[in-house]
């Protein structure tokens, strides 16, 4: 590899045959050109869909429906109320949950005050649990916790548009604000993060402890829906199913009546898009690789025309005492200069236009599309393999040249 004479012959090559040489190597270039761009471009996907899972990826929602079954002598089309007594049956029966976060919300928007200023937003009642479901960006202040729940306190925590309202520039935490009348001490202050539509209703959002909710509200032992996280090795199915068992029992459901609750997975809607992306992935590679072995084979067919030409040469080479390692060592470092430097040539273009893409895009509210980029790692896996492919594909051509008899070479014309 360090021999100038070796190096020298191998430019004056390329020189002669410039025109050859491009087209053998373009082959090389755009398959791992196609690679990066591809892969790229699936992991941008990838990152765009995992942004809009904005809520825990083993997490299972549970909501009441109405019943489809008649069962104990009750009607079919019950609606099925929750209650408090639910989540502690919850907390009892399903161990595996390792958090179970009961849920509720005042319908609709309410006009919310703080002195002279006002207007309408959601309010939710959370638990302390509530940040392990779904990321909260504080900006100041707490979160809801333990003492709040258990003491009904009238506390709350508001999104950046409600401080931007009703405070202004002034420091929200401390003071108070009205919710239908009632007055609640504003104790944190988060900023809305996610996709556009989500943060925009977010930041228009209240949260208050879901008992002080259940208790000022006339919503006494009410509770909407519910949240569950199963605990470390234990699939999301497992709590969704025994979840569902013991809602039915709490309210009388008949066993059979799938209708009754309803219910998302979001651990199985991940390893399903988890499963998709691994397939674009594959894909990429099948496509990348069969292009880059069309340019390999294209290096070694080169290859064997360059040994072709050059049947006089070895042979002279070989009669002044030449090894056949020296003739294949020339041969195998030509083929792999050519698919390096042209592998080389595409990962850098490759990366410079994810870059350029990455930058254009860059503070843009993007669905289904984020930060493209590729591993490193894989990357240089893909360069390693792309030498070694040069080697086999020169090393042919090269044996064919080590087995050269000089008599005969000095004959071929």
């Amino acid at each position: 590899m360090f021999d100038l004479d070796k190096w020298q012959e191998i430019l004056g090559t390329v020189r002669r045959h410039k025109l050859r040489t491009g087209l053998t190597a373009f082959g090389v270039y755009w398959g791992i050109f196609m690679l990066v761009v591809l892969l790229a471009a699936g992991q941008g996907f990838r990152n765009g869909v995992e942004k809009e899972f904005d809520v825990a990826k083993n997490a299972v929602f549970i909501w009441s429906q109405r019943t489809s079954v008649p069962y104990a002598g009750l009607k079919v089309g019950r609606f099925i109320p929750f209650t408090n007594d639910d989540v502690a049956a919850l907390g009892r029966e399903v161990p595996e949950a390792a958090v179970i976060l009961p849920r509720s919300s005042l319908d609709g928007t309410f006009t919310v005050q703080r002195g002279t200023k006002s207007s309408s937003f959601s309010v939710n009642g959370e638990y302390p649990g509530y940040p392990a479901v779904k990321a909260v960006h504080l900006t100041g202040g707490r979160f809801i916790n333990d003492p709040d729940i258990g003491e009904r306190r009238k506390v709350a925590v508001i999104g950046d548009r409600v401080a931007e309202v009703l405070f202004g520039s002034e420091n929200p935490l401390g003071q108070q604000i009205r919710i239908k009348g009632i007055y609640f001490l504003v104790v944190g202050l988060f900023k809305a993060e996610g996709k556009p539509e989500d943060a925009q209703e977010e930041a228009q959002t209240i949260i208050v402890p879901l008992t002080a909710l259940q208790n000022t509200f006339n919503q006494v032992n009410r509770v909407g829906y519910f949240a569950l996280i199963p605990k470390t090795g234990i699939p999301a199915a497992v709590v969704e199913t025994k979840a569902k068992q013991v809602l039915a029992r709490q309210h009388k459901v008949a066993p059979t009546d799938d209708r009754a609750f309803g219910s998302a997975n979001v651990e199985e809607e991940y390893a399903r898009v988890q499963g998709l992306f691994t397939g674009i992935s594959g894909f990429s590679w099948l496509v990348s690789i069969g292009t880059i072995l069309a340019g390999i084979i294209g290096v070694s067919n080169i290859m064997l025309i360059v040994v072709k030409e050059r049947t006089k040469e070895i042979g002279i080479r070989k009669a002044l005492g030449a090894t056949p390692w020296s003739i294949v060592s020339l041969i195998v470092q030509e083929s792999i200069v050519i698919t390096a430097v042209a592998g080389l040539f595409g990962l850098l273009i490759g990366t410079a236009l994810i870059a350029s893409i990455n930058s254009a895009i860059a503070g843009e509210n993007i669905s289904f599309f984020a930060n493209p980029q590729v591993d490193l790692s894989v990357a240089a896996t893909a360069v390693t393999l792309l030498v070694a492919a040069g080697a086999v594909a020169g090393l042919v051509p090269a044996l064919k040249a080590a087995q050269v008899q000089p008599v005969v070479a000095l004959k071929a014309e």
